[in-house]
């Protein structure tokens, strides 16, 4: 595996702004570090540290693109562009897992997914929930340490009734969906979020860290575990090259609203 020490670089990307197209410069299996230390990593392809994980990315992909679970539609800015009709997308995502409290919404309270009581969505839960392990294994194949510094953090930090196997909170696939240059302020500071993606016939939907000049490749059935908190970055846009072309990502991650009591 590479191994890629990262380097801030100059730039001028604020929160907010689109992420428009940037074509990839990490392509290969490689390992993050930041002063000396692994912070996480990029591999191609799950299947060669778990076949498992593999067999349960198809099943969650395809189950989520079949009627059988409960999506939400959505019109995300970067990569839907209303004024070209040639570049809109369908774009939907699904949460599972725990839901923060949400006081302006007038639920001061954290809650699970209603997905997880959709009989017909039992398939796609059970999958996502195997292939969080699977990741997890995987987290603990190439970077030991960060999978225990993870572990006893949500421990430490989060209830086990509000976790989503033992190192995430929460999970989201999202289909076709880019995202604006942000940071995920609500993860939970030292853990690290697992992006699976699955594809076909499709350009773009790659991670972008401006902070490092660093546009991460997202092919078919690989896997990006990085701390989402430490960076600004941003997601660019999905472009279908052929008919019925799409991106998704099946997402875990570590929200920090579910202290123990």
């Amino acid at each position: 595996m590479k191994e890629l020490h990262l380097k801030e670089v100059s730039h001028n990307v604020k929160v907010g702004d689109t992420c428009e197209y940037i074509c990839p410069n990490i392509l290969e299996d490689t390992l993050f570090f930041d002063d000396g230390k692994p912070i996480g990593f990029y591999i191609k392809d799950i299947g060669n540290y778990s076949p498992k994980a593999s067999q349960l990315a198809d099943i969650a992909d395809k189950e989520l693109r079949s009627k059988n679970v409960p999506k939400s539609l959505m019109k995300r800015s970067s990569g839907f562009i209303d004024d070209d009709k040639s570049k809109q997308v369908l774009q939907y995502s699904t949460i599972l897992g725990s839901i923060p409290p949400k006081p302006h919404m007038r639920r001061p309270y954290p809650t699970r997914s209603s997905v997880h009581g959709v009989a017909t969505a039992k398939t796609f839960i059970k999958a996502m929930l195997m292939l969080a392990k699977e990741s997890e294994n995987i987290i603990k194949q190439i970077t030991p340490e960060l999978y225990e510094q993870q572990k006893n953090i949500i421990a430490d930090n989060i209830a086990k009734e509000w976790r989503f196997s033992d190192l995430f909170t929460s999970s989201i696939s999202n289909f076709n969906i880019a995202a604006d240059f942000h940071r995920d302020n609500g993860n939970l500071k030292g853990c690290s979020n697992v992006i699976i993606a699955k594809r076909k016939n499709s350009v773009g939907g790659c991670t972008t860290i401006p902070d490092y000049g660093a546009t991460v490749a997202s092919d078919d059935n690989s896997m990006l575990y990085y701390p989402a908190w430490r960076n600004v970055h941003g997601v660019t846009p999905i472009t279908p090259t052929h008919s019925n072309g799409y991106r998704n990502t099946l997402v875990f991650y570590p929200l920090a609203n579910f202290p123990k009591d």
